[in-house]
């Protein structure tokens, strides 16, 4: 059955729900080995590297029940508002020498005001002018006048994950809607900007929800897709929830490639609590990551990771969206 499935995907079926529901229970070893030829079919070895850069941390009004910067919970991280430019910019010149082709400012909060935007964009203006990286945001749940506005200064992408499956969002998130979250996403694309969207395996959904979430990405026609492993913060509600295993994040990661054969889909958050910081996932249709440090965890160095891509046959490229 997965071979056939395989076949038909390489001719341009986009499988069903049914049928990626029957991958669940499907041989890992068969399923993430198809999963990895349909990445080599359409995707070649082309991989998709980008860092980022914690530009507003803390003080979030939102309730995410996963995160350390949510002002409703007391996880002792850093705040501070929005950085300066010398300081985002500095690191995007450290990216720049080390070869990164994507740099992405993160901050925190439902949405960067208006003159949050304009320090930003100023920002943005300087990192088009003096480094080679293309540049990325993650700003919130912007309006499309503002997601032109961060275009027209030379953002090519924006991030905003969905997180988890539409079902499931209000288990997760009460402050903000799964529906909040696309209008913003199709807002951007309304504008021309492509998007990165994706979400957190590990918030205690069922793989039919993490099924659903590849479906919706795939609908909305999401290029850049992180899968994120939740890394358990002291304080949050999910403080004590499980570590996913090694295993469980290869299924999934091949269950996405299936779902969306032609995307990059990115390893991000909590990779390094696997064992080899992601190696098998690579193996298993994974062809995309975040490197350095995360928002308020500790990831892999650039030099580690650039070390393994080159070691499975990668070459770190930008991609056609």
């Amino acid at each position: 059955m997965l071979k056939t499935l395989k076949d038909e995907i390489i001719q341009g079926k986009l499988i069903t729900k049914d049928e990626a529901l029957l991958l669940i229970d499907s041989p890992l070893d068969e399923l993430c080995l198809y999963a990895n030829q349909i990445r080599e079919y359409f995707c070649g070895n082309a991989f998709d590297m980008c860092t980022i850069i914690n530009g507003k941390s803390g003080r979030c009004s939102e309730d995410c029940k996963y995160c350390a910067q949510s002002a409703h919970y007391c996880t002792k991280i850093d705040e501070y508002p929005l950085l300066d430019s010398d300081t985002i910019l500095e690191q995007a010149h450290y990216n720049d020498q080390r070869g990164v082709l994507r740099y992405s400012i993160v901050t925190s909060g439902k949405a960067l005001n208006d003159i949050e935007i304009d320090d930003a964009c100023k920002t943005i203006q300087r990192i088009k002018k003096e480094t080679n990286v293309k540049v990325c945001v993650s700003f919130g749940l912007l309006n499309a006048q503002q997601f032109a506005k961060i275009k027209k200064y030379g953002v090519e992408r924006v991030h905003n994950n969905l997180e988890t499956s539409r079902n499931n969002f209000s288990n997760v998130c009460t402050t903000h809607t799964f529906d909040d979250k696309v209008k913003a996403i199709k807002s951007a694309q309304s504008v021309g900007l492509n998007v990165c969207s994706g979400g957190i395996m590990g918030l205690g959904e069922t793989m039919e929800d993490r099924i659903d979430l590849a479906l919706s990405v795939r609908e909305l026609g999401v290029q850049s897709i992180p899968i994120n492993m939740l890394n358990p913060i002291h304080n949050t509600p999910y403080a004590d929830n499980s570590i996913l295993t090694n295993d469980e994040m290869c299924r999934i990661v091949a269950i996405f490639r299936f779902i969306n054969p032609k995307s990059f889909i990115r390893l991000a958050g909590g990779r390094g609590l696997l064992e080899d910081f992601g190696k098998r996932c690579f193996q298993s249709g994974a062809n995309a990551v975040i490197s350095g440090d995360m928002l308020t965890t500790s990831g892999i160095s650039i030099e580690k990771d650039m070390n393994m891509i080159k070691s499975l046959g990668f070459e770190v490229k930008l991609f056609n969206e």
